[in-house]
């Protein structure tokens, strides 16, 4: 699943401030939609959440483990073949970890707001 979603990242890029962001698009015959829901695919939040670590593991060039989900909050439904976009900013690393506030949008609509702890580790893709 991981590959699949890192596949479905483009625009990925760093802005001077440090925030991070990408924009995904999955197709209609993405893994994450089979069976959520059947007649009414859906994305999964933990794809939208592994949106995130997927952007991380690009910026660092390492893999990530997710360690907490601080908060997650998901405000509307992703379907097949909409763009999202995904900003990670205050990116604060602390005792090993980094805790990260990600948005995820759909035009100005907002999809899910996050903030998640993870941690890098060599040799994990």
């Amino acid at each position: 699943m991981k590959k699949e979603i890192k596949r479905c990242m483009t625009d990925y890029a760093v802005a001077e401030s440090g925030d991070i962001s990408a924009r995904f698009i999955f197709p209609e015959e993405f893994l994450g939609f089979q069976g959520h829901f059947p007649g009414n695919r859906i994305l999964p939040g933990v794809c939208q959440i592994q949106c995130v670590v997927a952007m991380l593991e690009k910026w660092r060039g390492a893999g990530a483990v997710l360690k907490e989900m601080v908060l997650v909050k998901f405000f509307s439904p992703v379907f097949p073949s909409e763009e999202l976009a995904c900003t990670c900013r205050n990116i604060e690393e602390k005792n090993g970890t980094l805790l990260v506030k990600a948005v995820l949008q759909r035009g100005d609509t907002k999809i899910a707001d996050m903030k998640l702890r993870v941690q890098f580790q060599q040799g994990i893709d």
